[in-house]
């Protein structure tokens, strides 16, 4: 057993020692009083989030190549693998579109601020119209698509390219490994970047804080230093227990729904899953609970041969709290740039997200790299919502990352329980997984 890391190498404890650090230097070093902080704290911020858009593209390119491949075909995973697969879509939707209802109820960025000075591309950019955006689903030239930060036919090309690689056959193979060595090496290069996250959420909190404390106006009144800054942790406050209501929702409207249904005890399975989701929880990591959770749920008895195919493949395809958190970032950021989202932008923006978030489930931080990647094609400031968000990122990662891992553990058991061998390991394994 590998000897756990000190707590002093915690990157979650880095990450609240860079948050308020940056509460702190921002509330005293206010933009008007001290320009050079101020730019200080805007260069860490813009250079952590240029390593955050670097990684767009050869992730989303090669993961969504790798995965359809590997998975595009049902009759290559078998009977269970379509069940779980059509199982992971619905209940991925269904958290998409509860994170699309509470934020257009609560509306957690309407009085978020969002400096948009400092993108002057974003602020020439006019939202596009419904045709405009499905024409721009079909790639004309993938690297101006790329350049150009616009995702959607990015995803395109991925996915039909994936589906044609299923077709070649023997052939493919070495461009399948090809991609699959991109996608490790990204994967990879993610992890560096991502050792920077501290720093990063300290930047952007620190200049959002010190642009906030110079002045600030709410309702027709001024406000200015600390003053500012405890409107503005209000208003954070209001993003993060909207996320935490959704995240709530999900679980009460969805899973539980799901457990009766499929004939679970809810209780025994939450008791069963507490330590894998309190690991989730404290480490913002669901790699770090997956070991615990299939041996928890094999112990509350699924069959080893379901939870070892079914989580794994969940960790890439059933991300029930990251997507519902992609479109309540997403409709933050357009409700803080103060930009209508009509219903019809809303619900391609779901459609889009379906796709964007399968295959990067390696990835910390993943639902940055989808937001700072679909932003674009929607109208977004994507740049300057990255930096507004990435200020409370951590305390949001850490429930929809419990709440991935308890949607995975919730969907081996209700696969198992389709499958007919929940309680049982007498069944043999489908020859297509054997």
């Amino acid at each position: 057993m590998t000897a756990s890391r000190p707590w002093y190498r915690s990157s979650t404890l880095w990450i609240f020692v860079g948050l308020i650090l940056g509460v702190i230097l921002g509330g005293f070093l206010p933009r008007d009083q001290h320009p050079l902080a101020y730019e200080t704290f805007r260069f860490i911020s813009k250079a952590f989030i240029s390593l955050i858009k670097g990684l767009i593209v050869p992730l989303l390119l090669s993961t969504i190549i790798v995965g359809i491949a590997q998975t595009g075909d049902i009759k290559a995973v078998g009977r269970m693998g379509g069940k779980a697969l059509l199982y992971f879509e619905i209940v991925t939707t269904l958290a998409l579109f509860i994170g699309l209802a509470i934020g257009n109820w609560l509306k957690p960025g309407a009085h978020l601020p969002m400096d948009l000075t400092a993108h002057t591309a974003v602020a020439t950019l006019h939202p596009r119209s419904g045709w405009e955006i499905a024409l721009h689903l079909f790639p004309s030239n993938l690297i101006q698509h790329a350049a150009e930060g616009d995702i959607l036919p990015v995803v395109v090309f991925a996915t039909l390219f994936g589906i044609a690689l299923t077709k070649v056959g023997e052939r493919g193979k070495p461009v399948l490994a090809f991609f699959d060595g991109v996608a490790q090496t990204m994967f990879k290069y993610t992890d560096l970047v991502m050792t920077l996250t501290p720093l990063g959420v300290f930047g952007a909190m620190a200049y959002n804080v010190s642009h906030m404390a110079a002045g600030h106006a709410v309702n027709g009144t001024v406000l200015k230093g600390w003053t500012a800054v405890f409107h503005l942790l209000k208003q954070y406050s209001l993003l993060v227990g909207s996320l935490y209501l959704a995240l709530a929702a999900l679980f009460l409207l969805v899973f539980v729904p799901i457990a009766w249904l499929a004939g679970i005890h809810i209780l025994g399975f939450i008791k069963a899953i507490k330590d894998p989701a309190l690991t989730a929880f404290s480490t913002a990591s669901s790699e770090a609970a997956l070991p615990k959770l299939l041996e928890e749920v094999v112990r509350f008895g699924v069959p080893r041969r379901v939870a070892s195919f079914v989580i794994p493949t969940g960790y890439s395809f059933n991300l029930d709290g990251s997507t519902l958190y992609l479109v309540l970032a997403s409709l933050t950021i357009a409700q803080a740039a103060g930009i209508p989202m009509s219903l019809g932008r809303q619900l391609l923006m779901v459609f889009t997200f379906m796709l964007t978030s399968k295959g990067v489930a390696g990835v910390p931080r993943a639902t940055l790299v989808i937001i700072a990647g679909t932003c674009g094609s929607f109208g977004l400031p994507g740049e300057a919502g990255i930096a507004m968000l990435l200020a409370v990122d951590e305390i949001m990662d850490m429930a929809r990352t419990t709440v991935n891992v308890v949607g995975n553990g919730l969907a081996s058991v209700v696969i198992a329980k389709w499958e007919g061998v929940f309680g049982t390991d007498l069944e043999p394994l489908p020859d297509e997984l054997a």
